[in-house]
């Protein structure tokens, strides 16, 4: 049996923040982001092969001025909570 190790699937999730910050509901924003930081992700279940992984990621704070985004995600696979956490993504230019 071949299992996603949990760096993968915490990355994965990250990028579905960035594409979340590119919406136009949530600003649209041009900036470039960057992954800063993850907290409180928990891994509730193994990711197996062939499974089907929904990723959702909501924005619980903007902070503009600083140029900071936290996000909360979590990973489903039927239904059920894999993984969750909390994502920081910071705006900024190359």
């Amino acid at each position: 049996m071949n299992f996603l190790i949990s760096s993968p699937l915490d990355m994965a999730m990250a990028q579905v923040g960035g594409l979340v910050m590119l919406q136009p509901e949530v600003g649209g924003s041009r900036q470039n982001f960057f992954f800063a930081g993850i907290d409180k992700v928990r891994f509730r279940k193994p990711v197996i092969a062939g499974d089907t992984l929904v990723m959702r990621m909501t924005l619980t704070k903007l902070q503009k001025r600083f140029g900071i985004a936290k996000m909360e995600g979590k990973a489903y696979v039927g239904g059920e909570v894999v993984c969750e956490g909390e994502f920081l993504m910071a705006i900024g230019s190359e």
